[in-house]
């Protein structure tokens, strides 16, 4: 069945800023106290959607999660009104307030898995939001992420939602981030490949020392009995937790994949040969691209500070593929160079394009991060809400919102202002207007 394969990025939210949350993350504790903007931060994600989208790529819009999280913080104890809440948090634990202010929903590849109606036992669309227990202020997101998911893609006769896994260490589950998908043509039965760090039950096996495996085996396994996927249809691969302990939090900050292309660093897994055997099996006697980046070529060093395995992999409608990747591959000469000889070279990537998303990568996260992938079928993208494709007009809309609504400087002193709380929230309310949403966030809901 012919289908094609949807971006959906997530919108920068109001609230961006720098202060450093995620440990393991080395952009992110590189910039930490750094002014952000948050204006220029949502125009370049948008830029980067409209780029895609007039080269016929079908693009869609994630709404961001409503910051300053008043309710987080009253569950915490504060009490008031919400000028006092936020001079309280401010004054008292400034990291726990960041960590509520915080706009890391903006990076969708972390939302959830989705598996495709073509892999599945019941032949609809799979959906489990990430748990994202492993970083308070992303383990925040999943009950506005369920509910945004659910708006989107709103026709149970085609979409199966799951809710996320018990939010515990042993099932930490980093959505698709750590998971990814090869096959011939997107309509057809594939292989899904869940990566995870340590396995949450077993701590005598291997795992990284330095740095937190964030995903764990029970929750990759978990997700794929949740979604139906046969056993010979199913991967499970653990990341080199030495890479892991050198910056590589998830799995697509050193490997991704698409259709029959499977472009990955040497050091990325744990077994990398006995993955690649199964890859070949699959495959058989059809086409198969695993393209190794090898560490004499580049290092693990240079593929974490350019975000070169954090690109998108996109097909054209020839059959070739377009590598999209972050400016910063283009400043390093050495991943520069590599990136000329790749699409020169005999596989599918035959075309390079890059795109300046400096907000979001001084905070560790590059195109890749930006967008869930969804495989739909025409029926599928039919049943959609159409208000979160975007098109010219809705381009116009949001980029007006963006420019009507945002600031282009914020500290991190900046979180306790009770103005920025009435921004967001008159922004966000627009926006489920813009998008047909309903009430998604929890100031809506109350």
């Amino acid at each position: 069945m012919h289908a094609v394969e949807a971006n959906f990025d997530g919108l920068v939210g109001p609230t961006h800023n720098y202060a450093g949350l995620s440990y393991g993350n080395v952009a992110s504790s590189k910039n930490q106290q750094v002014t952000s903007n948050p204006k220029e931060a949502a125009l370049q994600g948008l830029a980067k959607m409209k780029a895609l989208h007039d080269m016929g790529f079908v693009q869609g819009v994630l709404a961001p999660q409503a910051r300053p999280d008043i309710n987080i913080l009253k569950r915490l104890g504060f009490t008031g009104s919400d000028a006092r809440i936020l001079a309280l948090a401010a004054k008292t634990d400034p990291v726990l307030l960041a960590s509520c202010c915080s706009a890391s929903s903006m990076w969708t590849a972390n939302a959830a898995t989705i598996s495709p109606s073509s892999d599945t036992l019941d032949g609809k669309i799979h959906i489990t939001p990430a748990n994202l227990v492993n970083k308070f202020h992303r383990s925040i997101e999943p009950e506005t992420t369920a509910r945004t998911l659910q708006a989107v893609f709103n026709n149970d006769q085609y979409f199966q939602h799951h809710p996320p896994l018990p939010a515990v260490d042993v099932l930490g589950d980093e959505g698709a981030a750590n998971h990814t998908r090869l096959c011939q043509n997107y309509g057809d039965s594939g292989m899904e490949l869940f990566v995870f760090g340590r396995y949450g039950l077993s701590p005598e096996k291997p795992a990284p020392s330095r740095f937190p495996a964030r995903h764990t085996y029970e929750a990759s396994s978990a997700i794929a009995r949740l979604h139906g996927l046969a056993a010979e249809q199913t991967l499970f691969i653990q990341q080199n937790p030495a890479v892991i302990d050198q910056g590589v939090f998830h799995n697509d900050v050193i490997a991704v994949g698409n259709r029959n292309v499977l472009f990955f660093h040497e050091q990325a897994f744990l077994e990398k040969q006995n993955l690649l055997n199964k890859l070949n099996d699959f495959f058989n006697d059809q086409p198969f691209y695993p393209i190794e980046v090898n560490s004499s070529d580049i290092s693990v060093k240079d593929a974490v500070n350019t975000y070169l395995f954090n690109s998108q992999l996109l097909s054209l409608a020839n059959g070739e593929m377009v590598i999209v990747v972050p400016e910063e591959c283009l400043h390093n000469n050495t991943v520069k160079q590599y990136l000329s000889e790749l699409v020169s070279a005999n596989n599918p990537i035959t075309q390079l394009l890059s795109f300046d998303l400096k907000q979001s990568m001084q905070n560790g996260g590059g195109p890749a991060c930006l967008r869930l992938r969804v495989t739909l079928t025409q029926d599928e993208l039919n049943a959609v809400n159409p208000h979160c494709i975007l098109n010219d007009f809705l381009y116009s809309t949001l980029t007006g919102w963006v420019n009507k609504h945002y600031r282009d400087q914020l500290t991190i002193q900046d979180l306790s202002d009770p103005s920025l709380l009435h921004e967001t929230q008159l922004a966000l309310d627009e926006l489920t207007q813009i998008l047909q949403l309903g009430s998604i966030y929890p100031f809506q809901r109350h």
